[in-house]
């Protein structure tokens, strides 16, 4: 408005149209016409005689002459808010397909940054692994290969139920199977028992959140396990991914025990120590057992691993006798029930090993186990043989069904250097005199809890978590404050379980929960 105000003051108050009928605005200096119709005019003057007034005058179908009456001269500020139009127009005209482009690109780049969904397509080395099984299954769920992303931000638990994040799908249900006994067959439509289900949510989703942890882990590692690596490279990445997809969080949340990766007569309870260099071979038969925890919820689940065709009837044996044990599971069954069903189906397999058939035979001293919070054992035994225990299984209970399978003599003892421990979990108040041994039982106590842990874990940089110890926690000259524990019942070893050397052990193992309605396999995947 200033430059408006400006404009009006230095013009003529009563301004006159340019004679020759153009529109503008003429002035006395140049005969009462504008500068442009005053300087053609001249030019025609030089040319010939100058023209008369009548032949200077327009057609009449020219624009109209506008009112005298303006207040303002707008005609001279048209053209300067026309040039101001244009200088806006132009830059606007100019940016705009920049904007465009610059919300194209970023549309794109949060496209290729999410958790992208992809169609599993490689296959595992090892045998008897279920036929459409793939080792990165879990990049149909938008994991990345090889998996990097904690589980937890690819599903959801119940407490991201309730607080309304409805935006991932829920952890994976595990594999479905009603109670056996005439005695429950009301329970899979009973509208009460599944209201009492509903009480327990959040107990199950933790089971299937570790459930899905394991499951992702143990197909990774199905993709690396070959022959020519190292034990001890094997157990450390799997339980590097195993920390990374649990996102490993102390007694919070992380490894449920040890890597176990028993080779053939060692049926149980070996991994290996720093400095042992042991190499899997095409001809070996080796049992992998790991577990999760969420807040001690443990997953235990295990596998047997071999290459050579000529063992795959040891493996179908034990495989089908675990699948048999957990059918027969369930509220109200004895335990000696279950020990029967397995035994009946492991031992009617044989084996046929360079010319020499041997039976399957369940190791009879080995069995599947209740399971409860921090503590993998938690009291009940489930054999793999027919016995008079007539101990029953009871709602909400969470078993690992477990089976063993020799071609040995059926029976196994301890044998071999220790690799496994575990703090009792009733474990007893002793007053300890060696300032080493109250260290380490410190050092125990805030890293595992009455988790089991093993002596590669204690020399590592983290002592076992880096969450809890930082990288300052490597356990040093700790073997005989370790013995110390263990003498007086605070700690007890766990040495490695061995069948008559030159032998063959195959082992399978899933958890359940005897869920009111059901029995959930949590463990169960597409691969065995």
């Amino acid at each position: 408005m200033n430059g408006q105000q400006e404009t009006t003051a230095n013009t003529p108050s009563e301004p006159k149209l340019c004679k020759s009928g153009c529109g503008f605005f003429g002035s006395n200096a140049t005969g009462d016409m504008c500068s442009k119709c005053f300087n053609e005019l001249r030019k025609k003057e030089g040319a010939s005689a100058a023209p008369t007034a009548a032949q200077r005058q327009p057609p009449a179908t020219s624009t109209p002459a506008p009112p005298a009456t303006t207040a303002s001269p707008a005609p001279l500020a048209e053209p300067a808010a026309s040039v101001a139009a244009a200088a806006e127009v132009k830059p606007a005209a100019v940016s705009s397909p920049m904007k465009k482009k610059k919300k194209k690109k970023k549309s794109s780049a949060a496209g290729g940054g999410g958790t992208a969904k992809g169609t599993p397509s490689l296959k595992a080395e090892g045998r008897m692994l279920n036929e459409g099984s793939f080792t990165d299954y879990y990049v149909a769920h938008g994991q990345t290969e090889p998996p990097s992303i904690p589980v937890v931000d690819l599903f959801r638990g119940e407490d991201d139920a309730k607080n309304g994040n409805n935006n991932l799908p829920p952890f994976p249900e595990g594999e479905i199977q009603e109670h056996p006994l005439e005695s429950n067959s009301h329970r899979i439509s009973s509208a009460e028992l599944r209201q009492a289900e509903r009480l327990q949510s959040d107990l199950y989703s933790k089971l299937r959140h570790a459930s899905e942890v394991h499951r992702q882990v143990r197909h990774h590692a199905q993709s690396f396990i070959k022959p020519g690596i190292k034990l001890v490279e094997m157990c450390e990445r799997l339980e590097e991914t195993n920390r990374k997809l649990v996102r490993e969080h102390g007694l919070e949340r992380g490894i449920g025990f040890p890597t176990g990766c028993s080779l053939n007569h060692v049926a149980a309870h070996y991994t290996p120590n720093c400095g042992d260099d042991t190499v899997l071979t095409y001809d070996d038969v080796m049992k992998v057992d790991f577990g999760t925890q969420i807040d001690g919820r443990i997953i235990d689940c295990a596998w047997t691993v071999s290459f050579n065709p000529k063992y795959d009837p040891l493996l179908e044996a034990v495989k089908a006798a675990t699948n048999a044990g957990i059918k027969a599971a369930g509220i109200d069954v004895r335990l000696c029930d279950v020990g029967e069903a397995v035994q009946e189906v492991m031992e009617s397999y044989e084996v046929e090993l360079d010319g020499k058939t041997y039976p399957v035979k369940c190791i009879r001293n080995l069995n599947g186990h209740s399971i409860g919070p921090y503590q993998i054992h938690a009291g009940k035994s489930v054999p793999i043989v027919k016995s008079d225990d007539v101990t029953k299984m009871e709602e909400n209970e969470i078993f690992a069904i477990e089976t063993f399978g020799s071609t040995g003599r059926g029976y196994i003892v301890e044998d071999m250097e220790c690799s496994h421990y575990m703090k009792n979990f009733h474990a007893p108040h002793v007053p300890l005199r060696l300032p080493r041994s109250k260290k380490l039982l410190g050092h125990i106590n805030k890293t595992f809890g009455t988790l089991a842990f093993c002596r590669r874990w204690l020399e590592r940089d983290d002592g076992g978590s880096f969450v809890v110890n930082g990288s300052r926690g490597a356990q040093e000259k700790y073997m005989g404050a370790l013995k110390n524990l263990c003498d007086v019942g605070i700690v007890q070893a766990y040495p490695p379980l061995c069948d008559v050397k030159g032998c063959y052990t195959a082992q399978y193992e899933h958890t359940l929960i005897l869920r009111p309605t059901c029995k959930e396999v949590l463990s169960r995947g597409d691969d065995f």
